[in-house]
C-alpha cells in the first residue's frame, strides 16, 4: 500500500483527498472516514499531512471518535508526531488517553512529553495505569525495561490445564495479547512456558509443572531493545518474557514492538549515516531542518579543515604539475566510498552481534580493501596515463588508489568497533571520522607518492 494511501471496504482515501475535504470545511465526511478506518490507516494519514492540517484533521478525530480509537490512533504514529498533537491538549485529556493504551505505549508517548505536562499527566491518570507507567519509566531508554508491557498471563506451576483455561477465559480482556502462558513459582521466578496450543490440547486435570518447557527464553530487564529483538528473532518467538536480577517475571515484549524496535533501529542507522535525525520527515518545517541538519554539517566542515591543510603542503608540487590538483580527488573519494561500504557491513554485523573476532574481520577487509585498490587503481591509471599522456601520473594514481582503499578498509572497521566500546553508537558517528580518515589518507598518499616522482613527471 502506498504511505498516502488508506484504504477501508475498498475505497481508496489519499492525502491529496484528505486535504481537499479540509480546505472545502467537508468535517462530517472527514468524521466518517476517521471512524472507520483502521487506527493504524488514519495515523498513518495525520503523519503525512503537513503540520498545519494534522492538527485540524486532528481536532476532528477528536470530536467524532471515542477515547478508546483516538489512544489507538496516537499509539500508531510516530512519537515525533503524536506529542505534538498532545501537547496541544488539556493535561486532563491527555491523562484519558494515555489511561486507554497499554503500558509500553502510555510510556513511550509520556516519555516524550515535556517534563513539567508529563508529571501533571502522570498525576491525573487513573491509579493502575499511571502505576505502571511510573514503573516502566524507572527503566534506561531502549531497554527491555522501557518497551515491555506488564499485561501477562502467567499463573503458579501447581495449577491444572483445566484452571489455566478457566483463568483465561475470565480475564482475556485485561490482556493486551496471549500468546504463551508463563509458569511462575510461589516467589514469581518464571520457571516455565506453556504454548497455547499445548494448553488445549493436553488433558484438563494435568499440572502445569508436567508439560511447561524449560529452560525460558528470557532477556533481562537491563537488556538493550536490539538484543531483545534478536531472541525474538532468533527463536522465532511470538513474545519474550522480562525478568528481573532475581529472574522475577515483570513483563513480556510482544513481536510487534519487535517489529517497530527493528524498524526504528533500521532508519536510525540509516539516517545517521547521512548525519539526519529519525526526526526530520518530509513534511518537517524549513526552519526545523535546518536547526537539524547545521550542526552536523558543520562539524562535518571542521573536518575538512584538515585534508586541507595536507593538500596545502604541497602547493609547491601543485604549482609545478597543475593535473595533480584534478586528479587528488579521485583517490580521495574512491577511499570514501570503499569507506562506506565497509562501514555499512561493520555496523550491520554490530547490530547483529556477528563481530566477535575483531582482528580476522579487520584482515579480511584490508584484503577486500586492497583487491578494489588494485582493480581500480589500474583501471583508473590507465585512463589518466591516456589522458594526461604520462605513464608515470598513472603509476602515482595506482599506488595511492591502493594504499586509501586499505586505510578505508581499516577506518570503515576500527572506528565503529572502537565507539560501540565507548557505548557511543557507531551509527551516528562513524561516518565523520571515517571520511576524514580516508580524505587524509587520499590526498597524503596520492600528493606524497606524487612528490617522489615529479622528476618524472611533466612540469605545467
Amino acid at each position: 500500500m502506498e504511505p498516502e494511501t488508506i484504504q477501508k471496504a475498498h475505497s481508496p482515501i489519499t492525502v491529496p483527498v484528505v486535504r481537499k475535504l479540509l480546505h472545502r470545511g467537508a468535517r462530517a465526511r472527514l468524521a466518517r472516514i476517521f471512524t472507520k478506518a483502521y487506527p493504524v490507516e488514519v495515523a498513518r494519514l495525520l503523519s503525512t499531512l503537513p503540520e498545519s492540517e494534522r492538527w485540524e484533521a486532528f481536532s476532528i478525530l477528536l470530536e467524532e471518535s471515542d477515547a478508546s480509537h483516538v489512544s489507538s490512533v496516537l499509539s500508531e504514529m510516530s512519537p515525533s508526531h503524536s506529542v505534538g498533537l498532545l501537547e496541544r491538549l488539556e493535561p486532563k485529556s491527555i491523562a484519558r488517553y494515555l489511561s486507554e493504551l497499554p503500558p509500553d505505549d502510555a510510556t513511550l508517548l509520556a516519555s516524550n512529553l515535556s517534563e513539567p505536562l508529563a508529571a501533571e499527566v502522570l498525576a491525573l491518570m487513573e491509579a493502575e495505569p499511571a502505576a505502571d507507567v511510573r514503573g516502566l519509566l524507572e527503566h534506561e531508554e531502549r531497554t527491555a525495561g522501557r518497551i515491555m508491557t506488564t499485561d501477562y498471563f502467567a499463573l503458579e506451576e501447581d495449577v491444572t490445564i483445566s484452571e489455566a483455561v478457566t483463568a483465561l477465559q475470565k480475564k482475556s480482556e485485561d490482556y493486551e495479547m496471549v500468546f504463551y502462558l508463563y509458569v511462575v513459582d510461589k516467589r514469581d521466578h518464571l520457571v516455565g512456558v506453556v504454548s497455547l496450543r499445548k494448553l488445549l490440547t493436553t488433558h484438563p486435570s494435568t499440572q502445569l509443572k508436567r508439560v511447561m518447557a524449560h529452560p525460558v527464553i528470557s532477556a533481562r530487564t537491563e537488556a538493550s531493545q536490539q538484543e531483545v529483538a534478536r531472541l525474538v528473532a532468533e527463536y522465532n518467538l511470538l513474545a519474550i518474557p522480562i525478568v528481573d536480577n532475581e529472574d522475577k517475571l515483570v513483563g513480556i515484549v510482544t513481536v510487534d514492538d519487535v517489529i517497530d524496535v527493528l524498524q526504528e533501529e533500521a532508519a536510525e542507522d540509516l539516517l545517521a549515516l547521512a548525519g539526519v535525525t529519525a526526526e526530520e520527515r518530509v513534511t518537517t518545517t524549513a526552519s526545523r531542518s535546518l536547526q537539524l541538519r547545521a550542526p552536523w554539517l558543520l562539524l562535518n566542515l571542521a573536518t575538512t579543515f584538515l585534508p586541507a591543510f595536507v593538500i596545502a603542503q604541497f602547493d609547491w608540487a601543485i604549482s609545478k604539475y597543475a593535473a595533480l590538483a584534478a586528479i587528488v580527488t579521485m583517490p580521495m573519494g574512491m577511499g570514501g566510498n570503499g569507506a562506506t561500504q565497509t562501514l555499512t557491513v561493520i555496523i550491520r554485523g554490530l547490530a547483529l552481534n556477528e563481530v566477535s573476532g575483531v582482528g580476522k574481520i579487520t584482515f579480511k577487509q584490508m584484503v577486500v580493501g586492497l583487491g578494489n585498490g588494485i582493480i581500480n587503481g589500474l583501471v583508473g591509471a590507465i585512463v589518466v596515463a591516456l589522458f594526461f599522456k604520462t605513464v608515470w601520473l598513472g603509476i602515482v594514481l595506482a599506488i595511492s588508489m591502493v594504499v586509501n582503499m586499505i586505510v578505508a578498509a581499516l577506518a570503515g572497521t576500527l572506528i565503529p568497533v572502537v565507539l560501540k566500546r565507548m557505548k557511543v553508537d557507531p551509527a551516528v558517528a562513524s561516518t565523520v571520522f571515517v571520511t576524514t580518515f580516508t580524505d587524509v589518507g587520499g590526498s597524503l598518499s596520492f600528493l606524497g607518492i606524487a612528490s617522489l616522482f615529479m622528476s618524472m613527471l611533466p612540469h605545467s
